[in-house]
């Protein structure tokens, strides 16, 4: 059975600065800025919530059905995405369009200036779903109509979804929020995210916890916890061999839930598997750049963890 993946689609492009940015931005000066950062070094990776959850499930043998909206560029993406063997039926493109791009300068202390275009993005709620027969799926960030109008189908359909604001969160009211929590079966956070949503919609992780099967909250190097059954399931880091670029390790990790939740595995189990792809994803540049088979992703929890998963 395939598991829908809602979200965007991206083209990522990563610059470095061999440099500080706090050397040449004068603070008493900031209202007539005018900066150039030569950037030697330029990588342009594949990227995006579903691209990239689409990936890592793919790593896995799961089956994913991404969906998104791209543009007049992405025949690139379309031929990797084939050569993945990954169904990209509801990957729509977008006529007189770019696909979503992000441009993402990194000095040495690790600080970063983004600019973000939206493109196709911007028209994912074109992009009609059908979810009948399914029997799972997330809703990453993406446009913001097509985020309810995903939501909308799915719940129509009676289509069990983890609800994944991620940066998308600020586009909605409390209101809108308590909707997609009303419709969806989970729910997936950062810390940060999570501690925004609380402050938003005034309902504390454990009473959302009540009325949804679980709550997922990834905590970086501390690990995860997830909120199950009136209790808290507190998931260990995976240890990663080298740390090199933590850009799509929550897509990693979310890939890691959607297989664990879809083969029926316990959660200590699936939040672990989840923990291993995200330690996967950081030893590796990009969102996209990791390769491990099916057989490595097994041998690497069992030398985290010491069982196996499947």
């Amino acid at each position: 059975m395939s598991t829908l993946i809602c979200g965007s689609f991206a083209y990522d492009s990563i610059m470095l600065f061999e440099g500080r940015f706090k050397d040449h931005i004068l603070p008493d000066q900031v209202h007539i800025l005018n900066v150039s950062f030569l950037v030697p070094t330029l990588r342009r990776d594949f990227g995006g919530c579903a691209g990239n959850i689409a990936y890592n499930l793919a790593l896995l043998k799961g089956s994913p059905l991404p969906v998104g909206t791209v543009g007049d560029d992405a025949q690139p993406y379309l031929d990797h995405l084939d050569r993945l063997g990954i169904d990209r039926r509801f990957v729509r493109q977008i006529p007189d369009t770019l696909t979503a791009q992000a441009f993402i300068t990194t000095d040495l202390e690790d600080n970063q200036i983004t600019a973000f275009h939206p493109g196709a993005m911007s028209y994912s709620h074109v992009n009609r779903i059908d979810p009948v027969g399914l029997k799972l799926a997330i809703l990453g960030p993406d446009g913001r109509d097509g985020m309810l109008q995903h939501a909308q189908q799915m719940g129509e359909a009676g289509l069990p979804f983890i609800f994944d604001p991620g940066q998308g969160m600020p586009m909605f009211e409390a209101s809108e929020l308590q909707w997609f929590i009303e419709r969806s079966r989970y729910l997936a956070l950062n810390d940060y995210e999570a501690r925004l949503l609380v402050a938003k919609t005034g309902s504390d992780l454990e009473s959302l916890a009540q009325r949804l099967e679980a709550v997922i909250v990834t905590l970086g190097s501390q690990g995860s916890r997830i909120h199950v059954g009136g209790k808290i399931v507190q998931i260990p880091v995976a240890p990663a061999r080298t740390l090199r670029d933590p850009t799509g390790c929550g897509d990693a990790y979310r890939a890691g839930l959607l297989y664990g939740i879809a083969n029926g595995m316990d959660w200590p189990t699936t939040g672990r598997l989840a923990a291993v792809m995200g330690a996967l994803k950081i030893e590796h540049p990009g969102g996209q750049r990791h390769h491990p088979s099916r057989t490595q992703i097994e041998e690497r929890f069992v030398e985290a963890f010491s069982y196996r998963p499947w």
